[in-house]
């Protein structure tokens, strides 16, 4: 068998993204010889406990990093800086402290100053998941041929950059690398706006007088359960993700603004071509997807 990545990997979290991370390891046996698991709720720890994905759990995230060569932080984004400070601390000398979060500018912003010399950053996104969260949600095949961008800056270790993409090829995942600021833009446009639309329109839909509310959950065609599947999201994460990667959701969702009062416009005066000149559009970006294999 192919030797270990790492002898100590560490998952600070152990949601979606983080039990995933800890299955994978588990069924392959080359990526830790030993995975430790912290979590902040002894629930949480429990479960992870009866699942047995972990060799190691561990209530205190200080006594959970040390001795990790590698640290991943599956926390919320907006948890990063504080979690950062209890453990900075405890690192290892060499250790790669890695991330699973959706907003990369921020990550730097949090964990850059207080990182210790002597251990890298290299920040990563993989580009997968549900709109489930908690330990019971991850599998171990959820990165299998999806996307993880890595966000290394040019002071970035680039042997801890390898170790990071091999991580996440042992995981199954396809890696590209962008610098943060690309990274924010796009992820604000395929994944931030079309979160933010989805708990818009199911509050729309809340706010609607109860009889009509109840007629709208009775017929809700698939156009309106998607959306719902999407606003199930954990509320803490995204919260966060809004928070902070605000400039960039902010710009997409002026420029979604204007196209859509465009559209509306062309409905208004009945304005066939560009109407479906607008839905084919909306068909070319989906098949586009289908071709790459992300739908």
């Amino acid at each position: 068998m192919t030797e270990p990545l790492f002898d100590r990997l560490c998952l600070l979290g152990v949601g979606l993204i983080g039990s995933s991370i800890a299955r994978v390891a588990r069924q392959r046996g080359d990526i830790a010889r030993t995975v430790v698991a912290h979590a902040k709720t002894p629930a949480t720890l429990d479960r992870v406990r009866e699942l047995g994905i972990a060799d190691v759990v561990e209530a205190d995230a200080a006594r959970a990093v040390e001795g990790a060569d590698c640290v991943v932080f599956c926390v919320p984004v907006g948890a990063n800086a504080a979690v950062m400070a209890s453990i900075a601390p405890h690192l290892k000398p060499g250790a790669i402290v890695t991330d699973v979060g959706s907003t990369k500018m921020s990550v730097f912003r949090d964990l850059a100053p207080l990182t210790p010399k002597g251990v890298h950053l290299v920040p990563a996104h993989p580009m997968a998941g549900t709109e489930f969260s908690g330990p019971d949600a991850g599998f171990a095949e959820l990165f299998q041929g999806r996307y993880v961008i890595i966000t290394p800056v040019a002071e970035t270790d680039p042997a801890a950059v390898e170790k990071v993409r091999e991580l996440w090829n042992r995981c199954g995942s396809m890696i590209e690398t962008m610098d943060p600021a690309t990274h924010d833009k796009v992820v604000a446009i395929v994944s931030h706006l079309p979160h933010l639309l989805a708990f818009t329109i199911c509050s729309t839909a809340d706010d609607l007088a109860e009889e009509t509310k109840e007629q709208v959950l009775k017929f809700a065609a698939s156009g309106f359960r998607d959306f719902t599947r999407i606003a199930s999201s954990d509320p803490t994460m995204w919260r966060d993700v809004f928070l902070n990667n605000r400039e960039a959701l902010l710009e997409m969702l002026a420029r979604f603004t204007e196209d859509s009062q465009a559209l509306g416009r062309a409905v208004r005066w009945g304005e066939a071509g560009f109407i479906e000149d607008r839905i084919q559009r909306g068909r070319k970006i989906r098949k586009g997807l289908i071709d790459r294999k992300q739908a």
